[in-house]
């Protein structure tokens, strides 16, 4: 069979196609479930009664199970009367599309998850275990975590806000434990004229230091900062608004300080893995009896080598004469006001998520949040859990504008 010879025209007749936008879907109304927790020493919420309210009233719809805000002392009667379902079976919660969780998905959830579900939730680094992520994947999910939240002003608005209430707490709860009522060395937090003020040591120059600082020294207290970061030192100083004593992390000097202070406050971060343990258990040994030791990054392991977890009904023991304060998640003492600041972000967070259509178009438009998505429809996009349980690691970028 001859080949076709190619036809040319002579004349090329151009015409204008149609410029497509990107234009904004029409909102969609969103059904959201909020389970009752059943974690370890978890009390709060993730939406309060007025937030729920604002959602209603944007056709929104929310279901809730009973009694899911009693610890925070939310009563059902204020979820119901704010335009919510209340639901007495813990699987009609999860039946909803949007999970909201102020606690992390635990091994008996996973049989109630549905498919393609988005989880808002906190993701505890210290105890997830690879298992529990890999039937997550299964279910396809879309999971976003508090701690990786960030906002557009580029910082991560939850975190901050619990980092915030644990800084004030600590000075709270050393106050408490330094009296004689509860064999402490019976000072006063802070100092009244002609005694010499309490010395505080924290270490950590983060939001918990610089409120715990903000604290001890709005008490009268005298206030040491230890950090290796001289950066986070200098913003400590700046945001206080006067000089403090700061110093690098040096274990000589330290050691020194340790010895004569009334409270010790560990307030170390650290964005993967394990805080590092700076203060040694000698270090410990030669602290004054009585004095106070409050290490609140024990939900990463903690930075006093003596540290243990403890629990809110049992929250300290002694050892070398030190009374020890390790209680995990220390917001969850105050559950009233960390449920408030939780919610202040969600609220606005899943309104815009319904203007937009949806999380998927969310994400397209609003670059900062895709920071907080650890799985995405199944896909691990978090990297540093990818490493860690050696799954398979997909870029979240890829993977939105591939579905476009």
């Amino acid at each position: 069979m001859s080949q076709q010879k190619p036809k040319i025209s002579t004349s090329f007749s151009y015409e204008t196609l149609e410029e497509t936008l990107d234009i904004k879907p029409q909102g969609a109304n969103m059904n959201i479930g909020i389970p009752k927790e059943i974690a370890f020493q978890e009390n709060r919420i993730a939406l309060t009664p007025d937030a729920v309210s604002v959602l209603a009233s944007n056709g929104h719809h929310v279901v809730i199970e009973h009694n899911a805000g009693e610890a925070a002392h939310f009563r059902d009667k204020d979820y119901s009367e704010a335009g919510a379902k209340i639901v007495y079976e813990r699987a009609e919660v999860f039946k909803a599309p949007i999970l909201v969780k102020s606690a992390p998905v635990i091994e008996e959830d996973i049989p109630l998850l549905q498919l393609n579900q988005v989880i808002i939730s906190p993701i505890h680094l210290s105890i997830l275990k690879a298992g529990l992520l890999g039937k997550m994947m299964d279910k396809k999910l879309t999971a976003i975590s508090f701690e990786n939240l960030k906002d557009d002003s580029d910082s991560y608005p939850i975190v901050r806000s619990m980092s915030e209430i644990a800084g004030s707490a600590v000075m709270l709860i050393a106050a408490q434990y330094l009296s004689s009522a509860n064999h402490g060395k019976g000072v006063l937090l802070g100092g009244v004229s002609g005694v010499a003020p309490t010395k505080v040591i924290i270490i950590g120059a983060g939001i918990v230091g610089e409120y715990a600082a903000r604290a001890a020294l709005a008490l009268g207290a005298s206030v040491k900062v230890f950090d290796n970061s001289v950066y986070r030192l200098k913003r400590l100083q700046n945001n206080i608004g006067h000089r403090l004593w700061t110093s690098v992390i040096e274990p000589r000097m330290l050691s020194k300080q340790l010895k004569t202070c009334e409270v010790a406050v560990g307030a170390l971060g650290s964005e993967t893995g394990r805080t590092p343990l700076v203060v040694t258990e000698e270090m410990v040994s030669n602290m004054r009896p009585g004095s106070v030791v409050i290490d609140v990054s024990i939900d990463r392991g903690g930075c006093f080598e003596t540290s243990e977890i403890t629990t809110h009904e049992h929250p300290i023991f002694l050892k070398y004469g030190v009374i020890h304060y390790c209680v995990p998640n220390i917001p969850s003492g105050f559950a009233r006001t960390a449920s408030q600041a939780i919610s202040n972000v969600l609220m606005p967070l899943l309104l815009e998520a319904g203007e937009e259509g949806g999380f998927e178009n969310l994400l397209w438009h609003k670059i900062h949040l895709r920071n907080g998505i650890y799985l995405f429809k199944g896909a691990l996009t978090n990297f540093y859990l990818s490493q860690r349980f050696d799954l398979k690691y997909t870029d979240l970028n890829l993977l939105i504008a591939s579905q476009r």
